[in-house]
């Protein structure tokens, strides 16, 4: 019994420093701030931890999913295209093409994660948590490209998160995405007022 302790007490502080790291990692990107993107795989390689404790191995997958895409975001916010010459990417709108490709992936996607997690794994809420892995993806490729529309999708996952997060009891995280939320709107009146395009 005392181990079930030992871990409870290490996944709330677990929790608590993902929690802050989060928040940071957001308000951060609010600004178009670089260093989002270095706060944001401390936050990723956390949560990898408190989701497998959860079971909930989609967003397992997905936390290693943002440890690349922080990589990635970091690079092409410093270099963008060209690679080789540093250059501020600016702010622009993905377009129609690219929201619905988007769309697309993220229902064909969280009914084949959904499903491969619902019948190989002892995964609790598969497809809710598949959901909010996909949708994110997309979030995340949108953010690192710098598309104002992620601020959307971003919102979209908030809401879904907060109730999955509150129903497996990770208080810490409901609370996080709660926040989001209101970070998102932040986000998405921040970026509109600096859209070039």
């Amino acid at each position: 019994m005392s181990g079930f302790f030992a871990t409870l007490a290490n996944m709330a502080w677990l929790e608590l420093s993902g929690l802050i790291s989060g928040l940071l990692c957001v308000w951060l990107l609010i600004r178009a701030n670089i260093w989002t993107f270095p706060i944001g795989l401390i936050y990723a390689v956390v949560s990898v931890i408190v989701f497998f404790e959860a079971r909930l191995y989609a967003d397992v997958v997905l936390n290693g999913y943002y440890v690349l895409m922080n990589a990635y975001g970091w690079y092409y916010w410093l270099r963008g295209d060209v690679g080789a010459v540093a250059i501020e990417v600016p702010i622009r709108r993905a377009g129609g093409r690219v929201m619905v490709a988007a769309g697309m992936v993220i229902v064909v996607g969280t009914a084949v994660m959904g499903t491969a997690f619902a019948r190989g794994t002892d995964a609790d809420l598969p497809y809710w948590d598949s959901l909010i892995v996909v949708a994110s993806f997309a979030a995340m490729w949108l953010t690192a490209r710098k598309y104002i529309e992620n601020w959307i999708l971003w919102f979209g996952v908030d809401v879904i998160a907060t109730g999955v997060y509150l129903v497996k009891g990770i208080e810490f995280y409901a609370l996080l995405y709660a926040v989001y939320l209101v970070m998102a709107v932040a986000g998405w009146r921040a970026w509109r007022a600096r859209l070039t395009s």
